[in-house]
């Protein structure tokens, strides 16, 4: 499928709150993990049921419940009844092509965004879609597979940061996002000094295999702008959100995001601009490059024209041609030869031609 529009033939007709996996399956099995914790205590595990997750439900501390796999529709279903969440949420969870968005229902506050992560070997950016769901001290997240960015949360949250384990579920998401659009800007970066980095090869001695990095930079770079574009979006929608789940104290930090996203899709407009200068740069300099040559070689013509002109005079089968007897002939001929080449190379010389 292609990496900016997809839509299957299956997804075509069906209602908008059924529980139909609407996306690509990146792992076998679905793993949930849990962590809770509030200013004195910390517990993380594994569960292997989601009706395992319902004790937390009504707990006062903040629950984290993190799920790596959305094509279990039956695993879907069960979330929706262990929190008491309307089939519509889970089924827009369930939409890995969706656009960004923020929603606020009744009981709880969807928030989905891309997560990107970039390959350091190939530079190939991958993307899934990520779901954050928040509830008055629950939080579950949905990513489509294992491994994700969100380590140093972890880390924070298990070395009792003062600020995260004192802090709601709002800030957790905020904390998440935050963690998101900095490995955006991360990514931005990379990207940045291997398209600083063509600049001196342009100059100096352009080929194809830089014409060839170009174009995968500005492939990858398009294929980012797709993605955070929309978050932005999404980003100054929750910032401007009222809602019940979202202390006002904690508004100041999604506005923050929204500096930080802004940042994040200005460098990516810089870096695409770049990018097509330097394309232009690419294709005017192998055309100078080939008009020199052309040049040259017009030049190289033009003085063997008329050099050619009296070899094909002299050249002729005619019995009578005049100095044709004379002794010094042939070395008259090449005299004048040298002379006419010598003179229009000088004449090009002065109009600047050579």
């Amino acid at each position: 499928m292609g990496r900016f529009t997809r839509k299957s033939k299956d997804e075509i007709g069906r209602a908008p709150d059924e529980l139909f996996f609407r996306g690509d399956k990146k792992i076998k099995n679905v793993r949930l993990r849990v962590i809770d914790f509030d200013s004195d205590q910390f517990e993380e595990v594994s569960i292997s049921k989601t009706k395992e997750a319902i004790k937390y439900k009504d707990k006062e501390s903040v629950t984290w419940f993190n799920i790596d796999g959305l094509h279990n529709a039956e695993a879907m279903r069960n979330i929706a009844l262990s929190f008491e969440l309307d089939h519509l949420v889970l089924a827009d969870v369930m939409d890995t092509h969706s656009r960004p968005k923020v929603h606020d229902y009744d009981n709880c506050v969807l928030v989905s965004i891309k997560m990107m992560q970039m390959n350091e070997e190939t530079g190939l950016i991958s993307v899934e879609n990520l779901s954050i769901i928040i509830m008055k001290t629950v939080l579950i997240s949905f990513q489509e597979r294992d491994g994700d960015v969100f380590d140093p949360v972890r880390e924070r949250i298990k070395n009792a940061k003062r600020r995260i384990r004192k802090s709601g579920v709002d800030y957790l998401m905020y904390a998440l996002l935050d963690i998101v659009i900095d490995n955006y800007i991360y990514i931005i970066s990379n990207l940045g000094e291997k398209i600083e980095a063509i600049e001196g090869k342009l100059l100096e001695n352009p080929s194809k295999e830089t014409l060839d990095q170009i174009n995968l930079l500005k492939k990858e770079l398009n294929f980012l702008r797709k993605n955070i574009n929309p978050a932005q979006e999404m980003i100054l929608a929750l910032s401007k959100l009222d809602s019940e789940f979202i202390n006002e104290s904690s508004l100041v930090h999604f506005k923050e995001l929204v500096g930080n996203i802004n940042q994040a899709v200005e460098s990516s407009d810089s870096y695409r601009e770049i990018l097509s200068d330097q394309l232009n740069i690419y294709h005017t300099t192998i055309s100078s490059k080939l008009n020199d040559v052309m040049k040259f070689l017009t030049v190289f013509s033009v003085i063997f024209i008329p050099l050619t002109f009296i070899a094909g005079i002299y050249g002729t089968n005619f019995d009578v041609v005049p100095e044709l007897k004379y002794k010094y002939s042939y070395f008259i001929m090449w005299g004048v030869m040298i002379v006419i080449a010598i003179g229009m190379l000088i004449y090009f010389k002065r109009k600047k031609w050579l």
